[in-house]
């Protein structure tokens, strides 16, 4: 019989992790573990230029494993590592990983930054109680505009995310449970927008199982299409995740009200509404008259958390229309942690069970 932790140890032991220090958070329920110094080089000389040249990096990936996977994390573990900014204009840079590797987009980890950013110190407090923390992600530069109160502490956070499109609508997407209707969507990351119902689903926990094989059933089979190709830059091409959507009416001020939960990567679970799935929503809802200006959209997660989310801006992004989202969420923090790797454990760095 093969030793498990034997079969672990051939991923490689990963150099210079006998300790990394890191800072959790959760935005809505998602974690997020904020690596403000990463213990291995990630060159480039943009973060869109890190996350390609991490992909294929031993060492980046082998941090990444350590801090994502079990027994330090789980598989739906998220986090990002703080880098150098593109330029001046940003406080800061990150890259942002979860079990299947490092991903283009990350809105509640953007909020759980701008948070981290105030309360740290990094990023002084406006005096005005609004303070702009600007940083450079792989899909371009977002905001997060952080609210204290008269004594400093942090309230609430408004992840203003890069311009956000619907892509295509009312796509045909053959799977198990029938032909089902997706509208493709760009918040960041790409997403396929299907109606849970249409499938025969709630967005309930009671329902997570079949959610997460369906999500998985809807990438796969869109695999491939055209429209999945970004029109300007390659490295962000592809379909990220699928957000099922359950409608639950209107808002009070006449917006939509709705619950999703999103499958990203592999089969991952996002517990917040989903900061750029949030924003990919926005985009279709904006673009089908659903979300007037000055509506807000209400949005639940699977758990009950809520983000807030709004149209700052309409205008055109690579030959489409497109909006600028602003979506509203709350971060805490839930820990502070040095990660050690003993030189006798075989079990490094580590593994996932799905």
């Amino acid at each position: 019989m093969t030793d498990p932790g034997r079969a672990a140890s051939t991923i490689g032991r990963p150099p210079h992790l006998e300790r990394v220090r890191t800072v959790d958070y959760h935005t809505a329920g998602e974690p997020f573990r904020i690596v403000p110094a990463p213990t291995v080089p990630i060159p480039g000389a943009t973060v869109a230029e890190r996350r390609q040249r991490a992909i294929g990096d031993t060492e980046a990936d082998a941090l990444r494993r350590l801090l994502c996977f079990e027994p330090r994390g789980h598989a739906d573990m998220y986090g990002g590592f703080v880098t150098p900014p593109d330029d001046d204009g940003a406080h800061l840079g990150v890259l942002f990983w979860h079990k299947d590797g490092f991903s283009t987009a990350c809105g509640h980890g953007t909020i759980a930054l701008g948070a981290w950013a105030v309360r740290s110190g990094l990023v002084p407090v406006d005096p005005s109680g609004v303070t702009d923390v600007v940083i450079d992600v792989p899909s371009g530069r977002v905001t997060a505009r952080v609210r204290t109160t008269d004594d400093g502490r942090v309230g609430a956070v408004d992840f203003v995310n890069v311009p956000s499109s619907l892509v295509a609508a009312d796509v045909p997407v053959a799977t198990s449970r029938g032909e089902l209707r997706a509208d493709l969507a760009w918040g960041g990351a790409l997403y396929a927008c299907v109606d849970a119902a249409s499938a025969g689903l709630r967005v309930t926990p009671e329902d997570l199982v079949d959610l997460i094989a369906l999500g998985r059933e809807v990438k796969a089979a869109l695999a491939g299409d055209p429209r999945l190709d970004h029109p300007s830059d390659p490295r962000l091409s592809g379909l990220y995740g699928t957000i099922f959507v359950d409608d639950l009416g209107t808002s009070a001020d006449g917006g939509p009200h709705q619950r999703n939960v999103t499958i990203f990567a592999d089969g991952q679970v996002d517990r917040s509404p989903c900061g750029s799935g949030t924003a990919a929503r926005v985009a279709v809802l904006a673009a089908t008259g659903r979300l007037g200006d000055g509506q807000a959209l209400v949005h639940d997660s699977i758990v009950g958390t809520r983000f807030h989310a709004r149209v700052q801006e309409r205008l055109t992004d690579a030959g489409r229309d497109a909006v600028v989202p602003v979506i509203t969420g709350t971060a805490h923090q839930v820990a502070e942690s040095a990660f050690v790797v003993d030189p006798d454990d075989t079990l490094t760095p580590g593994f996932v069970l799905r």
